[in-house]
């Protein structure tokens, strides 16, 4: 990646990242209060306890200087500030999930809760507990209030061009090496026994929620969902939300405190609670179960993906037709299995940024060669059988526009979103109570927390 790619990178990251901050302090502390953002203090300590939560986390901070770090702090507690005004909910279900979270990976780090409650140099373990869900809120409306800035900058052809027109000739970006994959999926068939099990599992559990029963604790109990269980099965969601066309449609016809009759998607069965209707946005709750596969059924799909091996490899059938008719991947099938990139959205899958699991089961594979069958597993944790083939190679190359577009694209709305997010910033500080205190008013800060 050349100087402009990087740089537009790093800003962005400047901008949006968010940094685990400090804790709200309790107001009556008043001593060392070095900055106010509206409803939001920042305390002296608070810039010593963001360093020693970055050192935590095994990141190095040595050059990172005292007034960058309350810059950035400042920005954190703009963003909550103006999330509250905006009417960004953060429900107390979220904020202790990602508690519960952070509190075990501290404990497997430093073995017991005392030493935690040392480390972070806290008086008891409510104190730690409180403060930390301080921090996770601040966090979340921060995260909030920056998706909902950005999810509104859309990018044009015509500024594609614009930007790649703009770039001299010696700074375009260099792509490493790439190559296309495409894949064939045979999936394990269930038994209609195992399937209306589950379904008859699921009606059981609504029956029991209509008497009475809490919901929240039937999705923790039974749902394999590992995104929500532990929170009950909450989502909240509008229609843009990445939900799977089945799950969308369901939830959006039902009535708020109606549950759902089980139905199908790619995950399993479901049943939804539409707890509440806020406009264009929902709040649910959801359980999802998967049937289970027999061995005869894993015996199965495994002895059929080695036939269609067979056929393409004695030629009698080509890998994209064998896809495009054989494989039960719906996803991929109608382009002759070929995948695409989750982080971009191209088919190109960069060497050095593949996902290790992907990159060990093709790295060796020399062109139009067929994988041996693999088994793998899908996103609902269901097993199956594929096998996978290189059906194009890129070298390293300079950006061309027209072979490069996706990744121009991707740079040019990362340009876009930076001034987006700057105007924002500059509007904000405007209408916002902002006031900085003794040394920290000479810090040089990137945006105008002075109002000079």
């Amino acid at each position: 990646m050349n100087i402009l790619s990087k740089k537009i990178n790093l800003i962005l990251a400047l901008f949006i990242v968010t940094i685990s901050v400090s804790a709200q302090v309790k107001k009556q502390k008043i001593d060392g209060v070095i900055g106010v953002v509206g409803d939001y203090i920042i305390l002296d300590s608070d810039v010593d306890k963001t360093f020693l939560e970055l050192k935590s986390q095994g990141i190095d901070t040595k050059d990172i200087q005292r007034c960058q770090m309350f810059g950035k702090l400042l920005e954190d507690k703009l963003y909550a500030h103006q999330a509250i005004q905006d009417s960004i909910v953060i429900k107390d279900e979220e904020v202790n999930s990602k508690l519960d979270e952070q509190v075990t990976y501290m404990l497997e780090q430093l073995g017991s809760m005392q030493k935690v409650v040392e480390y972070f140099k806290k008086s008891s373990e409510q104190e730690f507990r409180t403060d930390l869900f301080e921090i996770i809120k601040v966090n979340k409306l921060t995260a909030g209030m920056q998706a909902k800035i950005v999810d509104e900058v859309i990018i044009t052809p015509e500024e594609v061009r614009d930007f790649f027109k703009k770039i001299p000739k010696a700074d375009l970006p260099v792509f490493g090496a790439e190559m296309e994959v495409a894949q064939i999926v045979v999936k394990p068939v269930v038994s209609q026994e195992n399937k209306q099990a589950v379904i008859d599992k699921l009606k059981e559990i609504k029956k029991e929620v209509v008497e009475g029963a809490s919901f929240y604790g039937k999705a923790v109990l039974y749902s394999e969902d590992p995104g929500s269980s532990s929170i009950g099965g909450f989502y909240k969601m509008d229609r843009k939300t990445q939900f799977v066309k089945e799950f969308k449609d369901v939830a959006f016809a039902l009535n708020e405190g109606e549950i759902s009759e089980p139905f199908e998607t790619d995950f399993g069965y479901h049943i939804i609670f539409l707890e509440k209707i806020r406009g264009q946005e929902i709040d649910l709750r959801h359980i999802v179960i998967s049937p289970k596969v027999s061995d005869d059924a894993m015996k199965a799909a495994k002895e059929k993906i080695e036939v269609i091996r067979e056929k393409i490899s004695s030629k009698k059938i080509t890998f994209t037709e064998a896809a495009r008719t054989l494989s039960d991947e719906k996803e991929t099938r109608n382009d002759g299995g070929v995948l695409t990139n989750p982080k971009t959205q191209d088919t190109r899958f960069e060497l050095t940024k593949m996902d290790p699991s992907l990159y060990g089961q093709v790295a060796n594979l020399k062109d139009n060669e067929v994988s041996s069958s693999i088994i793998d597993e899908g996103r609902s944790g269901g097993k199956f059988y594929k096998i996978i083939t290189v059906t194009n190679r890129f070298e390293e190359h300079t950006a061309d526009y027209s072979k490069d577009y996706i990744r121009l694209k991707e740079l040019a709305l990362k340009e876009k979103q930076i001034k987006a997010i700057a105007k924002w910033s500059e509007e904000k500080i405007k209408e916002t109570y902002i006031k900085i205190n003794g040394e920290y008013r000479d810090c040089v800060l990137t945006n105008n927390w002075l109002k000079k």
